[in-house]
C-alpha cells in the first residue's frame, strides 16, 4: 500500500483527470432552500432543514447534478454539535444529524445516477444535465464563526478568548463524525483567519483523518483573508498538511477571484478551487445580503475560462449562486476541448 497522505490526494487528483482537468462545484444551498419555502432565520441557518425538512436538501442536491454540477457539498456548513444540543439535541442525535447530512447527499447521488440510467436520449432532457460522471460528495465544516451566526465568519475576529486549542476542542468531534460518515472529502469553507486554518489542519493530523480535504478562505480585499491576516501566509498552512489535497476561495466577491488565483498559486502546488458569491456582502445585523456591486450570472460566467486558465480546476458558486448559473459554468466548460462533458 502506498502512504495515505498520497493516497488522500490522488483520489482529487484522479477524479480531476476523469473530468478532463476541471471539475464543478454546486451553488448556494441556502438560497435554494429559501426558495424552496424554507425559513432559514435560524442559528442553525441551511442545516435546520436536518430537522424539518431533509426532503428538501435532497432535491436542491438533484438541482445542483442536473445542473452539471460534479461535487456537491453538504449541509452540514452551520451544523455542529453545540448548536445541536442549544436546541436540545443530546449528544448522540446531534452527531447522527451530522450524518444525515452526508447521507441526504449521498442519497441524491444514488437517484441522479438512476435518472441516468432512465435516459435514453442526449443526456440533456427539459434542460438538464442527465450524464453519468463521477460525482463527489463533500462534507463541508463551517468556520466557527457560522456557528455563533453573528456573521463572524466574515470578519474573522473572534476576540483573544478564542485560542487555537479552544477552535481544535470545538472542532474536533465534528470533523470526526464527517471523516467516518461517508463522504468523499471534507470542505473546510469560509476559513476567515490564520489561526482556525492552522487548527484545521493539526486536527487532520492529530485525528488521522483518512479522506481528503479543501481549504477555501474568504477574502474582501483581493488581499489577505476576512480578518485581514495574509492570503499567502493561509494558503501556506494548507500547503504545508499533506491531508489537504486542494486549497482555494469561496464567499468571495468574483470582481477579486482572478488576482487571489495568482496569489494562492504562488504558494500551493495543489489543485485550486474557487467558488465566489454574486458580488454582495453580509450584513450581520440585517441577516441579509446587501451591496451587489452588479456582477450578472453572465459576467460571473464569462470569467470562468480566464479563471481556468491561470490555475483554478475546481470551478463552482457560493451563495446567491443558483443552479442556473451552475448550467450556465457547464456549458460553458463544455466548450473546452479537453473537457468530457
Amino acid at each position: 500500500m502506498g502512504h495515505p497522505a498520497a493516497q488522500t490526494s490522488s483520489l482529487l487528483t484522479d477524479f480531476l483527470r476523469q473530468r478532463g482537468g476541471v471539475a464543478i462545484i454546486d451553488g448556494g444551498l441556502a438560497t435554494e432552500l429559501e426558495r424552496h419555502s424554507a425559513d432559514l432565520n435560524d442559528p442553525l441557518w441551511s442545516a435546520k432543514c436536518l430537522l424539518t425538512s431533509p426532503h428538501l436538501i435532497r432535491n436542491v442536491h438533484l438541482d445542483y447534478l442536473e445542473a452539471g454540477a460534479d461535487i456537491i457539498i453538504t449541509a452540514s456548513y452551520q451544523a455542529t454539535i453545540q448548536g445541536f444540543e442549544a436546541k436540545g439535541c443530546s449528544g448522540e442525535e446531534s452527531e447522527a444529524l451530522l450524518k444525515k447530512s452526508v447521507e441526504i447527499a449521498c442519497e441524491a447521488r444514488d437517484i441522479y445516477y438512476e435518472r441516468c440510467q432512465a435516459e435514453t436520449s442526449d443526456g440533456n432532457n427539459d434542460n438538464r444535465v442527465l450524464k453519468r460522471r463521477p460525482i463527489l460528495v463533500a462534507a463541508s465544516v463551517g468556520s466557527y464563526g457560522a456557528y455563533l451566526a453573528d456573521g463572524s465568519e466574515y470578519s474573522g475576529n473572534y476576540g483573544d478568548e478564542i485560542t487555537l486549542e479552544t477552535l481544535k476542542a470545538f472542532h474536533r468531534r465534528r470533523v470526526q463524525v464527517l471523516a467516518e460518515s461517508g463522504a468523499d472529502l471534507i470542505a473546510f469553507e469560509t476559513v476567515p483567519n490564520k489561526v482556525e486554518a492552522q487548527a484545521f489542519a493539526e486536527l487532520l493530523e492529530e485525528e488521522n483523518i483518512k479522506i481528503p480535504s479543501w481549504f477555501s478562505f474568504n477574502s474582501k480585499d483581493g488581499v489577505n483573508v476576512v480578518s485581514g491576516d495574509s492570503l499567502v501566509e493561509c494558503a501556506s498552512v494548507a500547503e504545508s498538511c499533506e491531508k489537504v489535497a486542494a486549497v482555494g476561495i469561496n464567499c468571495t466577491p468574483p470582481r477579486f477571484i482572478h488576482g487571489l488565483i495568482l496569489s494562492v498559486k504562488k504558494v500551493t502546488s495543489k489543485p485550486i478551487l474557487i467558488y465566489p458569491n454574486s458580488g454582495e456582502s453580509y450584513d450581520a445585523h440585517r441577516k441579509e445580503w446587501v451591496q451587489n456591486t452588479g456582477v450578472s450570472d453572465e459576467d460571473f460566467v464569462s470569467h470562468v475560462n480566464k479563471w481556468c486558465e491561470v490555475g483554478a480546476s475546481l470551478v463552482g458558486g457560493c451563495c446567491r449562486t443558483t443552479p442556473n448559473t451552475i448550467r450556465a459554468i457547464y456549458r460553458t466548460l463544455s466548450n473546452r476541448s479537453a473537457l468530457p462533458l
